[in-house]
């Protein structure tokens, strides 16, 4: 019931041969594997622009955008075939192609072909998402899983620290196809490292048959779940917003308030505190549950977007101000995502493959869409990207709303329809 304490499912020491910590690496490095394809790329976008002779600085953003689509196209794919033939065949598959992509684009002739490669990329790169959450939904439930989510992300979000800065020092070093021969070396040692030590979670009697009808069951099941659906439409909205930034980010920070070199750094510095949040998030998730954390994440996130564009509107924002509101805002993002995935999937574990794949496919679609929409905006001020964020945080809130039948801040019904 809303309001009640529930208590924290125990934290399983090992899985399969492996112990908690290895685990929680390989998972993470498998996620991280989808926030390197994105954050290493921006430092190039300028490099990229020039050498494939792409004049409008706006269409850059498509590098992004067409690895987003098939990043979240494909898990429709995976989730269905992972529940019928386990979890680690399909993995393999989309590391292998992921790799076998960044190789494709590092000798791109044309923008169009890179855009080709970075669609397959992400299509790979939608095998690893969702194995990482299935699991993740296998060995785990409740808080829990919540908690384990949280320090998946919480080095998942690592990535972004250094991720930026290694593209940078790539360029500074050599050009930019060397970035995506990076990516296809850790993609394989990611790959060699899970193939060793993961072990298969998926037990034989819980697989389903991959049929029309059994795929169409599952996704029934999926959308005429009020939690599970909403909690989706909230994530894939409020990720929007950081999907806008990541479009823009290089033009704002080098563009607007002229940080040059130094853009990987301040770019850092949210990472970091965006990761600090997903451990803090760890720790906090077991005594107050996923509700109240979130909750109270999504609705200051709104206050602080809302504040920003106000100040946008007024006129100029120095860097500092907006530097400060950014470090404010970035990290509620560790409090609401991890949770907010851990609520939706809670009733869905018999579909876990499928309803990560489900969820994956609406949040990274339509987060990335969103963040399209934003990022086209982009008019030399940082206004659209605020306005932005006050409007998909606004919807969220709504969607959750919805999910909770009005009510905030309880520990929630997971059985709810």
């Amino acid at each position: 019931m809303h309001g009640q304490q529930a208590a924290a499912a125990p934290q399983p020491a090992r899985i399969g041969g492996i112990g908690r910590v290895q685990f929680i690496a390989i998972v993470a490095s498998m996620m991280a594997l989808n926030a390197l394809a994105i954050d290493v790329m921006l430092p190039a976008f300028p490099n990229i622009a020039s050498s494939l002779g792409v004049d409008d600085a706006n269409r850059v953003q498509f590098v992004l955008l067409s690895y987003i689509i098939g990043f979240g196209g494909a898990q429709l794919f995976f989730g269905p075939v992972s529940d019928r033939f386990g979890r680690r065949a399909p993995l393999f598959f989309g590391i292998v192609l992921y790799a076998a992509c960044a190789i494709a684009g590092a000798f791109a002739p044309s923008f169009e072909f890179l855009l080709a490669a970075r669609l397959l990329q992400g299509v790979g790169a939608a095998g690893t998402r969702v194995i990482a959450l299935s699991v993740v939904r296998d060995t785990h439930s409740g808080r829990a899983m919540a908690a384990t989510m949280s320090l998946v992300m919480m080095v998942f979000m690592v990535v972004p620290v250094f991720a930026p800065m290694i593209g940078q020092i790539i360029i500074l070093g050599g050009d930019w196809h060397w970035i995506f021969v990076f990516m296809a070396v850790i993609a394989l040692t990611v790959g060699v490292w899970a193939m060793l030590r993961l072990p298969e979670t998926l037990k034989p009697e819980h697989r389903r048959p991959l049929t029309l009808a059994s795929i169409a069951q599952a996704f029934a099941i999926i959308l005429t779940n009020r939690i599970a659906l909403f909690y989706t439409l909230a994530t894939s909205f409020y990720f929007g917003s950081l999907f806008g930034f990541l479009n823009v980010a290089q033009p704002i920070y080098v563009g607007i308030y002229d940080l040059g070199s130094y853009f990987p750094v301040a770019f850092a510095a949210v990472a970091v505190v965006m990761a600090g949040s997903s451990f803090l998030n760890a720790r906090l998730v077991g005594r107050f549950g996923q509700r109240r954390l979130s909750h109270t994440a999504l609705l200051a996130y709104l206050g602080f977007s809302l504040l920003l564009a106000l100040l946008a509107a007024l006129g100029p924002v120095p860097f500092w101000l907006f530097f400060a509101i950014s470090m404010l805002m970035m990290p509620l993002f560790g409090f609401v995502g991890s949770n907010f995935n851990s609520i939706a999937m809670e009733p869905l574990g018999a579909i876990a493959g499928t309803a990560s794949s489900t969820l994956g496919f609406a949040q990274t679609v339509g987060g990335g869409l969103v963040g399209a929409a934003i990022g086209q905006a982009y008019d030399g001020t940082i206004l659209p990207l605020a306005a932005g964020y006050a409007l998909v945080s606004a919807i969220a809130v709504i969607m959750v709303l919805i999910a909770e039948k009005g009510r905030l801040f309880g520990v929630g019904e997971p059985d709810a329809k």
